[in-house]
């Protein structure tokens, strides 16, 4: 095992507290710290603690010993997922990511918003109660809270939602919100919920969402998702196309190695709306929550349909003294709560919290002792 030192992105939506908190540092902090990257991504690679080489570095120069050669010769000299802890103190934007064949086309063809030619379907798992938007919701059901607050100007919308195919209502409200932003419509919508932000969640969605970002369209597009709030170890998977939006808590996020991100609003960054119109998949998201499954005591996977990464969780306590957690491939280790002890047969290591550490390809099964809580990202 090597012990990984990595980097914190400060992003205005960050939290002041809770990844300093996980490291043991002093907080507040002065500037918000919104997401700690571990993984080999070339925008902010870990590095190894003791070389202080970085990741990417290390990788470049032996990917076969690192990644295994089945990896290298399907997803190339580079590690295919990245880990996070993602801590929001405000809403992120609405936004989703294209497939590997629409990151592929669109980045060879030059497209200003495709940084790689990568996927980047996601999933995150809640440390504390998390609020997310993720998926839409029946359009149905999000006609009749429109409907309800009695602002004539959104009529059309309203109708347009009533429709009897729910791909159709979606995709016509979506286009015809986000292309031609109406702050004046926003506007009228927000007055309309401030008195009744108690009746229905929609409303009150709608009054946060504005105070942060006023007379953005994408806060009438967010009364058409699914509103969350996943409790600790729940989960949210979000696969290519589905809209989604985290609005605040601490969580463990991994995904594919990619940067591709197309937003639609709730954000000072670009927003390419006839992209993100393009990728979208309006399909009705029933249950957007998943739960780990129980693999033995004190172990859990969160299965996902791809091939980049898998995802497991491990709790060692006196009750349950030792877990080993499967896979052969690269491995990164997170220490979330506790001190634990990670052996992989070679170097083992104790992680405080907060902590991670690589395994390189080849390793048996890591074998984690201790007490405490940790997850481990890698490859199927």
């Amino acid at each position: 095992m090597e012990l990984l030192e990595s980097p914190i992105r400060k992003y205005a939506w960050g939290s002041h507290n809770a990844i300093a908190t996980l490291q043991g540092r002093s907080a507040p902090t002065a500037d918000p710290e919104a997401e700690l990257w571990m993984g080999a991504h070339p925008a902010s690679p870990s590095r190894l603690a003791v070389s202080g080489t970085p990741l990417t570095d290390a990788i470049a120069a032996d990917p076969v010993t690192l990644l295994g050669a089945a990896n290298v010769e399907r997803f190339g000299p580079r590690l295919p997922f990245l880990l996070k802890v993602l801590a929001a103190a405000k809403p992120l934007s609405l936004q989703a990511h294209p497939t590997l064949e629409q990151a592929r086309a669109a980045h060879a063809a030059g497209h200003p918003s495709y940084v790689d030619a990568w996927h980047k379907p996601e999933m995150l798992v809640a440390l504390t109660d998390f609020d997310a938007l993720c998926g839409f919701r029946d359009p149905a059901a999000a006609s009749r809270d429109l409907a309800a607050l009695g602002v004539a100007r959104l009529k059309p919308i309203v109708d347009t939602l009533s429709q009897s195919d729910p791909a159709v209502a979606l995709h016509d409200t979506v286009q015809g919100l986000l292309a031609n932003p109406d702050a004046e419509l926003v506007a009228d919508v927000v007055a309309a919920c401030r008195p009744r932000t108690a009746e229905r969640p929609a409303y009150d969605l709608v009054v946060s969402l504005a105070a942060q970002y006023p007379g953005d369209s994408g806060v009438i597009v967010a009364t058409l998702l699914n509103r969350i709030r996943l409790r600790p170890t729940e989960a949210v998977w979000m696969p290519a196309g589905n809209l989604h939006a985290y609005l605040r808590g601490v969580g463990i996020e991994i995904m594919a190695a990619s940067d591709n991100v197309l937003r639609g609003g709730l954000t000072p960054k670009h927003v390419d709306v006839e992209e993100l119109l393009r990728v979208l998949r309006f399909e009705v998201l029933d249950e957007p929550v998943t739960r780990p499954n129980v693999l033995g005591p004190g172990l859990f996977a969160y299965p996902v349909p791809i091939a980049d990464f898998t995802l497991h969780r491990a709790v060692v306590d006196p009750a349950v003294p030792a877990v080993r957690l499967p896979g052969g491939g690269p491995r990164i280790v997170l220490c979330t709560r506790g001190s634990i002890r990670v052996d992989d047969g070679a170097v083992p290591v104790t992680l405080k919290q907060g902590q991670a550490a690589f395994a390189r390809a080849g390793r048996p099964e890591l074998s984690l002792s201790g007490s405490g809580e940790a997850f481990q990202a890698a490859t199927p």
